[in-house]
C-alpha cells in the first residue's frame, strides 16, 4: 500500500502527542465507500477541484489522526495534504511510488 510523508509547517496534537509529520496512506475501497464521497469534483476545465471537507475526512482516516487534529493543521499543510489525498485517486496504485 502506498504512503507519502508530509513534514508539517506547524506541529499539531494527535493522541496527546505533538506531531511534526504525517504519513498518509492510500485509502481502501471500503474507506471510500464509508465516506461516500470523493475528495474532489471535476471542474468545467476538466481539472479536479478539491472538496476540503471530504479531503479532511480522508486525511484523518489515512493519517490515523482524530478529526479534531485535522482542524489544527496550518492552512498550507491542509492544502498540501488535501492534494496528496486527491493524488491517490488520480493514479493507479501500481503507478505510485512507496515512500
Amino acid at each position: 500500500m502506498s504512503t507519502v510523508t508530509h513534514k508539517l509547517n506547524a506541529p499539531i496534537q494527535a493522541h496527546a502527542e505533538e506531531v511534526t509529520e504525517l504519513n498518509l496512506r492510500r485509502p481502501t475501497v471500503q474507506e471510500v465507500r464509508a465516506i461516500k464521497l470523493l475528495p474532489y469534483t471535476m471542474g468545467e476545465s476538466g481539472y479536479p477541484i478539491a472538496d476540503v471537507e471530504t479531503a479532511s475526512k480522508y486525511i484523518a482516516v489515512c493519517a490515523g489522526i482524530p478529526p479534531g487534529s485535522v482542524n489544527q493543521l496550518d492552512l498550507s499543510d491542509l492544502n498540501t495534504l488535501a492534494w496528496m489525498v486527491i493524488g491517490f485517486f488520480m493514479a493507479p496504485a501500481s503507478a505510485q511510488s512507496t515512500d
